[in-house]
């Protein structure tokens, strides 16, 4: 069963606003056994979205297109939809007008007869209720395909996925089962990691596959599954997991968004009883962020200083002037007294400490851009690391950020 997503707006495609609605419909969509074989963005154009139609039925078996329902003339969509299930015609329902009426007492709204339109739809349509908003979903099904209309605001959109969409859906078509299990990995790129592991991705059988889904500094691997019965495939995909685990263990952190480093580092220094801060001068607070983002993480974690000036490294940090205007604030005896400072200050029983350029200039340094000094403090001494991590400098800041959690991990692991 294979469906396209079309979303419907001129804001998306230059760049005003960020398609989060595919996103979402391809999730939800792959959990109850669809597959997303194309997602596509257009213009609010009659003909773009007449082609669209037309060229989705041709591929899949359900079409789901999100936006151009709102009460204004820009909004063309159920238009060119009534035109292309030929020439269907647009009829008022009294249902939506009394939904309409009732949401807007209840924000205390006068009704607007330009909101009238709202209840125009195609006679075709089977309507799906939208809890949150003034335009009803869409349903149509013609010559074997499902067509799906939805409001292009993302809380609406969801809820009628979640309430209409799905539900049909999977009462309409037989589905099959598709599971995914995603192994994340940490401090090793994605050619390494197939070159080891090459042999048992040449004998997995058609029915499972393989992704590589590298970001800075970690891979995350993909295990998809796909067929009738639900138990066996769990039952295979943990074999191979478990396979995986045994050729490369020691850069594996965990399973899917469980298994990220941060949350592996914070359930160690949980079980040790140990602390954690932060000195953070290129990432901005990027790191605590990082840590913190974990359910709990006030056990472990102290907190953190965003050192960026030298002043601010020097009143804080105890840097000494002496030390920042011999090295510069990019060097490791910076890193190395910023870590120490943390650590003293904050009272922890770890303190990482990052200094570096990020660009796009070096400003009063002598390093290049990219160049990112990493210092780890512990309760029995404290080293630093030199890296460069090349442009841009986002580059720059996710790496140092993903570096520095890979460190502390196994500094962790070596106690």
């Amino acid at each position: 069963m294979k469906a396209e997503i079309i979303t419907i707006g001129d804001e998306i495609l230059i760049g005003q606003i960020v398609d989060t609605n595919s996103q979402f419909i391809g999730i939800e969509l792959n959990k109850i056994g669809v597959s997303v074989y194309q997602i596509t963005s257009i213009q609010d154009d009659k003909q773009h979205i007449l082609n669209a139609l037309k060229e989705a039925q041709e591929r899949v078996d359900i079409v789901i297109l999100t936006g151009g329902l709102g009460p204004t003339k820009d909004d063309i969509t159920k238009k060119t939809i009534a035109e292309y299930f030929n020439d269907d015609k647009l009829i008022e329902y009294p249902e939506v007008i009394a939904h309409i009426k009732e949401m807007f007492k209840k924000l205390d709204h006068p009704f607007n007869e330009v909101q009238r339109y709202q209840a125009q739809l195609p006679s075709k349509a089977t309507l799906l209720k939208n809890n949150f908003g003034t335009a009803p979903g869409m349903w149509f099904y013609e010559n074997n395909t499902v067509f799906i209309s939805l409001p292009g605001v993302p809380y609406e959109m969801k809820g009628l996925i979640t309430n209409e969409v799905l539900p049909r859906i999977q009462k309409q078509f037989k589905l099959p089962f598709i599971i995914h299990k995603t192994i994340m990995t940490y401090g090793a790129g994605e050619s390494m990691i197939a070159e080891r592991i090459e042999n048992f991705e040449n004998n997995l059988p058609s029915y499972i596959k393989l992704a590589y889904l590298p970001s800075f500094g970690k891979v995350r691997l993909r295990l998809s599954a796909k067929g009738d019965t639900k138990e066996i495939l769990e039952k295979e995909l943990n074999e191979k997991v478990a396979e995986v685990y045994a050729l490369i263990p020691e850069i594996i952190t965990g399973l899917d968004d469980n298994g990220t480093i941060e949350k592996r580092i914070g359930e160690l220094l949980a079980e040790k009883g140990k602390t954690i801060s932060t000195a953070e001068s290129l990432t901005g607070g990027k790191i605590a962020s990082t840590i913190v983002s974990v359910p709990g993480a006030s056990t472990y974690y102290k907190g953190s200083i965003v050192a960026y000036s030298s002043e601010v490294k020097n009143s804080l940090l105890n840097v000494s002037k002496e030390t920042i205007e011999k090295y510069s604030v990019v060097s490791k005896e910076v890193a190395l007294a910023m870590a120490k400072g943390a650590k003293q200050k904050l009272k922890t029983n770890y303190a990482i400490a990052v200094t570096g350029n990020a660009g796009p200039t070096t400003d009063l340094t002598d390093k290049s851009v990219g160049v990112v000094f990493i210092a780890l403090a512990t309760d029995t001494g404290v080293y630093v690391e030199e890296f460069n991590f090349g442009q841009p400098r986002e580059r720059v800041i996710e790496k140092t950020v993903n570096k520095s959690l890979e460190m502390l991990l196994k500094e962790i692991l070596k106690n």
